[in-house]
């Protein structure tokens, strides 16, 4: 910092002001020294654009006392030095001519922070060190600062269809003020609010925000919106793009089928299948659970972009149907972008007459087995009754064989006085007809009775070809009638009895 000019004291002897006047480095001295000094600093405003080179001109003439000449930026106690001439003490300053009466600088490189006036001074110099002796009007300097490239941020969280969402756009480090902002969405302008504009510190650059309010949409998967600046240091406005999908969540639609739906018979394979369609991003996670337990799948299928920017995806897991899943809960759970997640159920019934189709079908073999016992069985018993009745008959042959056969005749005797009256059962006539097969002494057994009358014929020679048979040729005989009386017991074993009823005429 440069201290300022300081005015001349006041003395009270003559003689005192006239020592002082004759020291150097004293203002009177100097204005009488250099009464025709002139400092020249022509540049009222300076305007230059940021990056390019500031030249400042500052000349002197006539006679001047001792001292540099700088040149200050700002005034008073904030001052601050850029170029001195006897040793240069900022960067990127130099003189233009480095003459003692030329004192023009050039910065380069400017900057916003560069904006500012600066001061042409002349100093002096006096027993307490430089002092100013003369100064410039002042250079206002003002540096053309481009705004920088706009930056688009929207939401911190994705929001759904339907839910309006604030997009911001920022720029910063211009000059002057001056600048426009325009929001567009799908090449459409759409209404914005009036962009705010602060100073920055330190620097003589203003910086900017625009703010942009609008609701979402499903179709804005593809849209997106554009923040355009416009400053009078660019020549085409600045432009920064913003996805919409970068900000929107379409959350999935989600069903679940069954194929064959229930209900279903025993051991049918059962597909059930989760379609998740229409969401947004593709970030999602499906998982199948039986009964709330997790289902191990294989050939996990990714997530398929539909022309609409949408995304779908199937995920099927196949079970079967036996009796002991029967009313089982298969659960489709989606897990989609993080979010909480959404589950979608179908239930596995089995129907009851598949349920005993099983039972016969697990019966089938042993059916087939116990009807072949069933006819086995049938077929033994059959020929173990051919077998017992033959068996029966050769016996009745045998036993016909050792016998002698005997036939009685019954014939109820019929009066001629009494046709009219009941014929009675026990008015018979009987013939005993006894036969030796083997050709032995005709034994004859005769009841003695006084009221019976009986009849023995003695058989001829059997006809060839059956042994066991024994013929006779017998005429009606009339024969008296008989008393009532019971039918003769048959004969003794060794003789066939045979008794005929016939009929009185």
């Amino acid at each position: 910092m440069e201290p300022l000019p300081r005015g001349p004291g006041r003395v009270s002897w003559p003689l005192t002001c006239l020592v002082l006047l004759s020291l150097p480095g004293w203002p009177g001295a100097g204005a009488q020294v250099s009464r025709d000094f002139k400092l020249q600093q022509p540049q009222d405003k300076v305007s230059v654009a940021a990056g390019e080179t500031l030249t400042l001109t500052c000349t002197t003439s006539g006679n001047a006392p001792a001292g540099p000449v700088k040149w200050l930026k700002g005034w008073g106690s904030g001052n601050q030095t850029i170029y001195d001439q006897t040793n240069a003490l900022t960067h990127g300053v130099r003189a233009v001519n480095g003459s003692d009466i030329d004192f023009t600088i050039r910065i380069r490189d400017v900057q916003p922070k560069d904006a500012g006036t600066y001061y042409c001074v002349k100093f002096r110099k006096s027993v307490s060190g430089d002092e100013v002796y003369q100064h410039g009007k002042g250079t206002e300097v003002s540096v053309r600062a481009k705004p920088t490239p706009p930056v688009v941020s929207g939401p911190e969280d994705r929001a759904g269809p339907g839910q309006s969402v604030a997009f911001t756009c920022t720029a910063g480090g211009f000059f002057p003020e001056d600048i426009s902002v325009k929001w567009l969405k799908d090449g459409v302008p759409i209404s914005a609010q009036q962009p705010t504009i602060t100073p920055e510190r330190m620097k003589s650059s203003y910086n900017m925000v625009s703010t942009v309010t609008m609701p979402l949409g499903v179709d804005d998967v593809r849209s997106q919106v554009v923040c355009e600046v416009r400053h009078p240091t660019l020549t085409a406005p600045l432009r920064e793009t913003y996805q919409l999908r970068q900000a929107l969540r379409v959350s999935p639609s989600i069903q679940v089928d069954a194929d064959p739906p229930s209900p279903v018979g025993v051991n049918k394979t059962v597909k059930f299948t989760c379609h998740v369609k229409g969401f947004y991003p593709r970030d999602v996670a499906i998982t199948w659970l039986e009964n709330g337990t997790e289902m191990n799948m294989e050939n996990v299928s990714q997530p398929v972009e539909t022309p609409q920017g949408l995304f779908k995806l199937t995920r099927l897991v196949e079970v079967k149907a036996m009796e002991e899943k029967n009313g089982s809960v298969f659960t489709c759970r989606v897990v989609h972008d993080a979010q909480e997640p959404v589950d979608r159920t179908a239930t596995l019934w089995i129907t009851a007459t598949s349920k005993s189709e099983t039972t016969d079908s697990s019966q089938t073999v042993n059916g087939g087995f116990l009807m072949i016992y069933i006819v086995v069985g049938v077929v033994c018993a059959v020929l173990a009754l051919l077998v017992a009745a033959i068996l029966y008959l050769i016996r009745v042959k045998q036993s016909k064989g050792k016998s002698s056969p005997s036939a009685r005749l019954h014939e109820p005797e019929k009066s001629s006085e009494a046709t009219t009256q009941e014929s009675d059962p026990n008015n018979l006539t009987y013939a005993d007809l006894n036969f030796d097969r083997e050709k032995k002494t005709i034994r004859r057994m005769v009841e003695m009775s006084q009221q019976s009358e009986y009849a023995c014929i003695q058989p001829s020679r059997a006809p060839n070809g059956d042994d066991n048979l024994t013929y006779a040729d017998l005429d009606m005989v009339h024969l008296s009638k008989a008393p009532k009386r019971p039918a003769p017991h048959p004969e003794e074993t060794g003789s066939e009895y045979a008794s005929v009823q016939i009929p009185r005429k």
